[in-house]
This record gives C-alpha cells, structure tokens and sequence, in this order.
C-alpha cells in the first residue's frame, strides 16, 4: 500500500497546528480513473473542510481490502460487491455498501469483450454468438463480472458450457490473447483500448451493452467506522458526495472532456498508473450517481448468482449488506446547504 499526496497536503502544512486537528480516515482503493471522486475532493479540500485527513492508500486488488476493512484498519475502500464481501456480511462482519462508486449506465461502460484480432479478421467471430466453443477469460470468480456474464449467455443464445470459461487477471489475459491461449477475455480499460490500439485484440461488445445499469463498484465502510465514528462517517460522505459531483460536472458523455477537465486529468495521471492524459482523455468510465445511490436491484442479482452458484458461505439477504442512511442523510445536509 501506498499515500497518495496531493496537492492540498500542501496548504495544510502551512496551516496552523490548532486548525490542523483533522480527523484521519483511510480510504484503500486501486487508484484507477474511476477514483478521480476520492481524488478532486482530496485535491480542492472538500475533505479538510468537513474536517477530515483523508489517507488514500493504494492496493493491488479491491479483493485484498476485505480483511482490513473487517478488522477496521481500513474505514472506507472502493470495490467490487463480490462473494467473498457477502459472505463476511454472513459471518456478522459488519462491513457495509454504503454508496455507489460506479455502474453502467448505457453509453457508461468499465469492461469490455474483445477478441483476438486474428478470429475477426478471418471472419471466424462476428457476433458475441460466434463465442461458442472459444476460450473466454474474465478475471475472478466471485465478482461481479459473473452476472455479465449470465446476461451474456443469454444475449447469445448459449449455455454456460458452450465456451471455455478460463480464470485469468488483466494483465495475464492480454499476454495469452498474444500467444493464443485464449480467444476473448474481458479486460476493464485502459487495458481494453491498449490491447486494440496494440492490433492484440478487436472490441466485441462493452458491459454496458451486456448489463445496462449494472452496479460493478461500491463504496464500503468498516463497522468501526459507522458505529464507532458516525459524525466522521457522515462528513467523508458529504465530502465524497461533493467530490462525485464535481467529477461528474468535468465528464461528458462518459469521457474526461468538460470544463476543468484538465485539472481532472492532471490528477488522475499524477496519482494513479495511467500517464498518459490523451489515453485518459480517450477512455470512457463508468458513472457514479451524483446522488450516491447504488442500484439495489442489480446487487440483489448478483448476489442471487453467487447463491445459484455455490458460492455463499451461509444465509445473507441484500438489505443486510446495506447502510445507505449515510448516504441519504448527505443529501439532505447538501441540499440544505450544510
């Protein structure tokens, strides 16, 4: 794990020590264009005005955080609803969905099918119902990318085993598009766009087209932080919530092009792995309500896929993996002018 530092860490060392009596709470994340939220209300001090130190760390794998999250050395992180955060909910892990983070609204998309260049150009895969008796990879089972994958088959007239369905992580998934180890994988951008502009792969179709409005990131709190902290609790939420929409106002049609784009793409180059501002700029991301609402619906229904799949370790119902009064409570306060 990694500090992002960011611009206004500044200003807040030349402030006075009895002003700088901050609340600390750390926000884990993969820092990916999708945190450009958690990133401008750090960058413009929504933060510190709510009287919080955001700490945001860097992980590898959304699916790492759990642990710290369930522990409480974590207060909040940004990840996918997957099996294994159910079935810490099952266990009485009070680890929460407290707001949405991202989803797929159409035209808004995180994940897209591509297939190797060669089984395009020759005219062996034209439409998604060509995928039958093909080596498909998606990244992890478990996640949220299951219930894509459900809706796929049913776009395409197939059954689960009329492909190959490989476990392979991103990276993993470009290099055997390359070497032919497998013939369609389902990369999250910029991997996506890299490996077409790269001639390794061609777009099939994007999650969106799939799963319209699909809820594949959440924002989560520890119980620790709910229970035991909620007047910090509600501030980072007020403070997340200016941070989406000022994110939002920046992006048009999906993509970082609006007013204040650059200073938008100045932090998403300077704090997470993507450098480069016109990849960037190019990319379409997925949308985080300015209201914070997740879809509920669309969590209950991957939630019933991993039940239909074996994958739950006991008993647990969407509405007890829900706090969403945190959420509605910073609207108010917002709308309020507070």
């Amino acid at each position: 794990m990694r500090r992002v530092s960011c611009a206004f860490l500044a200003l807040l060392a030349a402030t006075p020590a009895h002003a700088q009596q901050l609340a600390p709470v750390t926000i884990a994340t993969t820092l990916s264009i999708t945190d450009l939220n958690f990133l401008i209300a750090d960058a413009r001090g929504y933060f510190r005005e709510e009287g919080i130190k955001a700490n945001i760390i860097s992980v590898d794998s959304a699916a790492r955080v759990l642990p710290s999250l369930a522990v409480g050395d974590v207060d909040a992180a940004a990840g996918a609803p997957t099996a294994s955060f159910y079935n810490l909910v099952a266990r009485g892990v009070g680890v929460r969905i407290v707001a949405d983070k991202g989803a797929t609204p159409p035209g808004r998309y995180s994940q897209t099918l591509v297939v190797r260049k060669a089984l395009v150009d020759s005219g062996r895969v034209k439409t998604i119902s060509d995928l039958k008796g093909l080596r498909v990879a998606s990244a992890a089972r478990g996640s949220s990318s299951m219930g894509t994958f459900e809706r796929l088959y049913k776009l395409a007239g197939l059954k689960a085993n009329d492909f190959e369905h490989v476990i392979l992580n991103v990276p993993q998934q470009i290099t055997a598009l390359q070497n032919g180890a497998i013939d369609a994988g389902f990369p999250s951008e910029p991997i996506a766009t890299m490996s077409v502009r790269q001639g390794i792969a061609t777009k099939l179709m994007t999650d969106d087209q799939i799963y319209p409005n699909h809820q594949i990131i959440t924002l989560f709190y520890s119980a620790k932080f709910r229970v035991e902290r909620p007047r910090e609790a509600a501030a980072f939420m007020r403070a997340y919530l200016r941070g989406v929409r000022a994110a939002n106002a920046s992006i048009i049609d999906g993509k970082i092009t609006g007013p204040d784009a650059e200073e938008m793409l100045t932090l998403v180059t300077a704090h997470t792995p993507l450098k480069d501002k016109e990849l960037a700029r190019a990319l379409v991301i997925p949308n985080c309500n300015d209201d914070g609402m997740p879809n509920v619906d669309s969590l209950r229904e991957d939630l019933d896929v991993f039940r239909r799949e074996g994958l739950l370790e006991g008993a647990v119902e969407i509405e007890q993996a829900l706090d969403l009064s945190f959420v509605k409570t910073a609207n108010q306060e917002l709308a309020r002018g507070r």
